[in-house]
């Protein structure tokens, strides 16, 4: 993984060595920040952000529902991440907007209108689980994703993720690539950082939004299947219909389409072909590929562009 020389930091390209917080930063003691996961890649003619508008209405977001004012509006914040790529000569990377709380009062209480630092970080970043044609294996973990009055769900906030941390330390030390977390009633929600689809009989499921983030390439998934002719539900469903699912696959910036192989030590799929990447599932895989890389544009996924330069 090679990290960039440079970053975007309140307005500002620097070298990453001079863009330094204090000690006293809130959001270093109490989690008081969010972030953004994005990836750019490599087509035709240079490197293209992937959904940039979307990614950073999310962003805005998360501080809105931290309760902060950001210093600068969607558009400074788009040609930030692009400032940040051109800075690292970047043509394909991934990209990490964060937002947090500075040096300000410590104690919970931050003050009304607490100082806001943003910074734009960018390195190069292949498969974020392994070997994403293999497909992943995968533990339901003994971590609850939190209710939805003590976790935002909508907001991908700093301090939440100590829950996915904890997870998937938990899924790799007993010898898988990921967790699953179930809801505190014990329907599916999601891995501790990707939405998660299965298909069985024809029908593609993913879990409804009120329990997990509404991920960029979720929306980007369902928007292709539904385009396909595919019968797509958000419905709950349980561990055993996980298990018995015809095939399983995630979905996220880091993990792009990534196949799942096996959940609680159980093959995915039936026959000769369980374990491995059913027939949706490698479509799905090849076309966000290819779309991600301007190499395929549907009418749909027109302006999901934004080139790097």
């Amino acid at each position: 993984m090679a990290r960039g020389t440079h970053c975007w930091y309140n307005g500002k390209i620097l070298p990453v060595e001079e863009a330094k917080i204090s000690l006293f930063t809130h959001a270093l003691h109490y989690g008081t920040g969010a972030f953004e996961g994005i990836r750019a890649y490599k087509n035709a003619t240079g490197g293209a952000v992937f959904r940039l508008q979307e990614h950073m209405e999310r962003f805005e977001e998360s501080g809105k529902i931290l309760g902060l004012k950001l210093n600068f509006d969607n558009a400074q914040l788009v040609q930030a991440v692009v400032d940040a790529c051109k800075a690292n000569k970047f043509e394909e990377c991934y990209v990490r907007p964060i937002l947090f709380i500075g040096d300000g009062p410590l104690g919970v209480n931050p003050g009304a209108e607490p100082p806001v630092d943003i910074a734009v970080l960018c390195w190069e970043w292949g498969s974020y689980l392994g070997d994403a044609g293999a497909g992943a294996k995968m533990k339901i973990s003994s971590f609850v994703r939190p209710h939805v009055n003590s976790s935002m769900t909508k907001g991908k906030i700093s301090g939440q993720y100590v829950n996915s941390v904890l997870a998937k330390r938990e899924a790799i030390a007993g010898g898988f690539d990921e967790a699953i977390l179930l809801d505190a009633e014990g329907y599916v929600t999601e891995g501790s950082g990707e939405n998660l689809f299965i298909v069985k009989n024809g029908i593609i499921k993913t879990t409804p939004l009120n329990s997990i983030l509404n991920g960029i390439t979720r929306q980007t998934v369902m928007t292709y299947l539904k385009a396909e002719g595919h019968n797509v539900i958000e419905s709950r469903f349980t561990r055993d219909e996980l298990w018995c699912a015809d095939e399983a696959f995630l979905s996220g910036t880091a993990a792009e389409i990534t196949p799942i192989r096996e959940i609680d030590l159980r093959l995915i799929g039936k026959g000769a072909t369980a374990g491995k990447p059913g027939p949706i599932t490698q479509k799905v895989q090849k076309d966000y590929a290819a779309i991600v890389r301007g190499q395929k544009t549907p009418e749909y996924a027109r302006g999901w562009l934004t080139a790097i330069k």
